[in-house]
């Protein structure tokens, strides 16, 4: 068996990254061409002029090595109904999109009453966990981490550490008061547009609503910037569990949200309340003081989230074949796929062929015995060698 093109390909970029996850520039767009397949890129309205010159230069590429012109292609803003057209479109192939939810879940719907397979990545708070060693050990070095991590390009990355997670104690107190007054001098960064600032107040103010207490931050600056003051809020382990669906709630942007666990036990059952997210990070005493808390919650934090990190925050990530850039709903779709990392990505893209007694001459050329390359993969009776 091999894998094959699937057939054209849309690919939904999202606002904030034109280049690393553009509609025709980013790793959907190179893990569907890489597969075989034409690519549709839906442009999105944040960076129309930016999108249309990775296009111009991937149509220039497309040219040089003889391919059909037609397998880039790029269309700009569409209404609701068409996108939904487009996705479940007869022969339309698959999907890849990155954005918001709610729009996201209306194109998944849409996909799924005509089979077609589509590869989401929505929303994700991406939980920091630290342990009280780790505070004792070296807090005011973490909250400066964490305040680089969370306010790094106003908050606008897909893995941006939305949600802390500590338990009470006067380590966890001098963290927080850290980072409000980190959080009060930095200056706010500009936000992608108008609608990014009205989501940032939406989703602040929701968790105000919840029972999360607003410690610094949560108003629109005036002027010509779009931009937010930065926002820290806290809440209490205890209502968190209580209200926990609506505190993950997803404030994109620069503002993020403290739990205090009243001890280990609560912090484990607040971790078990977490939705999916692509990130979730542990941060533990260098020594061993931390090791029986770190077994009582890494395994089910594990379980929600598609990277777990150690003693790092979660905004950088690899592009290398060992990354996996997804995670259970909603951070993305199906927790099976990655959006980084060639050749695992190619696979969301591509057609698995079963080829039984098919005369030789007749195969795929790389199943063929012909010519070696030097660079095909192959599995023979349970043994891998290169071809």
């Amino acid at each position: 068996s091999c894998y094959r093109p699937l057939g054209p390909v849309c690919v939904f970029g999202p606002n904030n990254f034109p280049f690393a996850f553009g509609s025709v520039s980013g790793g959907d767009f190179a893990a569907a061409i890489a597969a075989g397949n034409p690519v549709i890129g839906k442009a999105n309205s944040s960076h129309p002029g930016t999108t249309q010159k990775f296009a111009e230069l991937a149509l220039e590429a497309v040219k040089q090595v003889g391919l059909p012109e037609a397998t880039v292609q790029l269309i700009y803003r569409t209404d609701h109904a068409v996108g939904q057209r487009l996705v479940a479109h007869p022969k339309v192939g698959a999907t890849g999109y990155t954005g918001s939810r709610r729009a996201g879940l209306v194109l998944k719907a849409a996909a799924d009453r005509a089979g077609k397979p589509i590869y989401l990545e929505l929303s994700s708070v991406n939980p920091v966990v630290i342990l009280p060693g780790a505070l004792e050990q070296r807090g005011e070095e973490l909250a400066e981490q964490f305040v680089g991590s969370a306010l790094m390009g106003a908050g606008q990355f897909c893995t941006n550490p939305g949600l802390v997670l500590l338990v009470e104690g006067p380590a966890s107190e001098r963290f927080v008061e850290a980072v409000k007054q980190a959080y009060s001098r930095a200056p706010a960064g500009t936000l992608l547009s108008c609608a990014v600032r009205d989501s940032l107040l939406g989703g602040v103010a929701a968790l105000v609503e919840a029972g999360a207490e607003l410690l610094v931050g949560g108003e629109s600056l005036p002027g010509e910037r779009v931009a937010v003051t930065n926002s820290l809020l806290r809440v209490s382990g205890g209502r968190f569990l209580e209200a926990h669906e609506a505190l993950q709630t997803e404030a994109f942007g620069n503002a993020s949200l403290l739990v205090m666990a009243s001890d280990i036990d609560q912090l484990a059952n607040i971790i078990a309340s977490l939705e999916g997210s692509l990130t979730g990070t542990i941060y533990s005493h260098t020594a061993e003081v931390d090791e029986a808390a770190y077994q009582r919650i890494a395994a089910d934090l594990e379980q929600r989230v598609g990277r777990l990190l150690n003693d790092k925050m979660p905004t950088g990530v690899a592009v290398s074949p060992a990354m996996n850039h997804g995670g259970p709903y909603p951070a993305t779709g199906h927790p099976g796929f990655t959006a980084v990392g060639i050749p695992a990505s190619m696979l969301r893209f591509a057609k698995l062929t079963c080829y039984d007694a098919v005369r030789p001459e007749r195969l795929p050329w790389l199943l063929q015995e012909g010519p070696a390359t030097g660079s095909t993969w192959r599995c023979i009776d349970g043994r891998w060698s290169c071809h």
